[in-house]
């Protein structure tokens, strides 16, 4: 792992989102894979840009409903 993992914080600042929203997200199971450290989650930057990438969509009819 090249990367340092993402707090919370750091995806929610990334992705320009209360942190809230990445939490809620995780919650619900609809955010980037996460994982546990102990009693820390955290994220890593390849899984957050997988995750992107997944979710990209060019037009509203392409965008899945959430």
């Amino acid at each position: 792992m090249g990367e340092r993992l993402l707090t919370n914080d750091a995806l929610a600042e990334r992705l320009h989102v209360h942190p809230n929203t990445t939490e809620h997200w995780r919650l619900k199971g609809e955010g980037p894979p996460w994982i546990r450290v102990g009693r820390l989650v955290r994220y890593r930057p390849e899984d957050v840009e997988e995750w992107l990438t997944r979710n990209r969509a060019q037009s509203t009819s392409e965008s899945r409903a959430t």
